[in-house]
């Protein structure tokens, strides 16, 4: 009896496990959805108030049948909601998806979304074969490469990570161990969001925001409160970075493998003042089961470029082999903590890599 009772348990467990492993399985769809419904720009049509997926799909250019699926796929994790009467709106949850939010996130969306990271995602097989990034097989050239070659990929790149970082930008910088007075450089930098949450919270800062001379195009910098603090230089973190009290690398090092992200933080040493420091903001890997967006952007990297994110351990490694220690992760409200390095024995001359990025 107590045979057929287990083997009616097993059974029942097997059938919930295949149940919420095919569950999973589909999981994929739902950031589908997501991208249809921010490329054809669904949420700025409901600002006021809920309206039928006839409505929408006027005002959109859209499919209704279509479009009424894709919102109900999307109601079901509280971005959008269905009345009784079958119109859609937008709720407190998704309000981002607005391009008039205060922290609009429709950029970060479509470039989380885009092929070049949609595509080798699908071909994770081929990097569980050979150990290395998908993305070269799908458009035959690195990632950066290919972002430097096609002009429209790279604009949805930076308006993308500018969206992203904004609602990082503020509480990062709050937490950001500046001296009260002293040059900080933003290393490859983009458009200079967090440095300029810096200086606009710190007024004795002056910022140099680095970065290739197509990305420091689009800088933002140019704000009346910090008029004459700041100031641009063209570079790649492979050759050199600008001298400076503090280095600031947000969302860098994840980009790159170890030998890279080495010789970068090299060029940061032999850079920095006496006394200075190195700010690595990047995700940090916690140990142990629980979920961590750090983990899903691993993946990520993995299938697309040839950067990971890292633990601690790991932060400590890359930091000691470029001449610099350690001293402590510093938190932040956001994802992302602020790795601090200070100077440790001086660096070797060996190079970390030859090609930049755009950071």
């Amino acid at each position: 009896m107590r045979e057929g009772a287990r083997g009616t348990t097993d059974e029942e467990a097997g059938r919930r496990s295949a149940a919420l492993v095919i569950e999973e399985a589909l999981g994929f769809l739902y950031p589908a959805a997501l991208r249809a419904a921010a490329a054809v720009g669904v949420a700025d049509h409901l600002a006021d108030g809920a309206r039928t997926p006839e409505e929408l799909a006027a005002a959109t250019g859209s499919d209704a049948p279509s479009l009424r699926r894709v919102l109900r796929l999307l109601a079901t994790r509280g971005l959008f909601e269905e009345d009784g009467r079958g119109r859609f709106r937008l709720t407190e949850a998704g309000g981002a998806l607005r391009s008039d939010a205060p922290v609009p996130v429709g950029p970060a969306v479509l470039m989380l979304t885009d092929r070049t990271m949609w595509r080798p995602a699908g071909e994770l097989t081929r990097c569980l074969e050979d150990g290395g990034s998908a993305f070269g097989h799908i458009f035959g050239m690195p990632f950066f490469e290919h972002f430097a070659r096609d002009e429209e990929t790279a604009a949805v790149f930076h308006e993308g990570m500018a969206a992203m970082s904004e609602a990082e930008n503020r509480p990062i910088a709050d937490h950001c161990p500046f001296p009260g007075s002293a040059t900080v450089v933003d290393v490859g930098g983009g458009h200079g969001g967090l440095l300029l949450a810096a200086l606009r919270g710190r007024p004795g800062l002056h910022g140099v925001l680095h970065d290739r001379a197509h990305v420091l195009a689009g800088h933002r910098l140019d704000t009346e409160e910090t008029k004459g603090r700041w100031s641009l230089h063209e570079g790649d973190f492979f050759t050199s970075v600008p001298p400076g009290d503090v280095h600031l690398l947000k969302r860098i090092l994840h980009d790159w493998d170890d030998e890279q992200c080495v010789g970068i933080l090299r060029n940061c040493r032999r850079a920095l003042a006496p006394g200075g420091r190195v700010l690595v903001v990047d995700a940090v890997l916690p140990p142990g089961n629980a979920p961590h967006q750090g983990k899903t952007l691993d993946v990520m990297m993995m299938a697309s470029l040839v950067g990971r994110e890292r633990t601690e351990s790991d932060f400590a490694r890359l930091f000691d082999a470029a001449g610099l220690r350690l001293s402590r992760v510093i938190p932040t409200p956001t994802v992302l903590s602020i790795v601090e390095g200070v100077a440790g024995t001086e660096p070797s001359e060996k190079s970390g890599g030859e090609e930049g990025g755009a950071g």
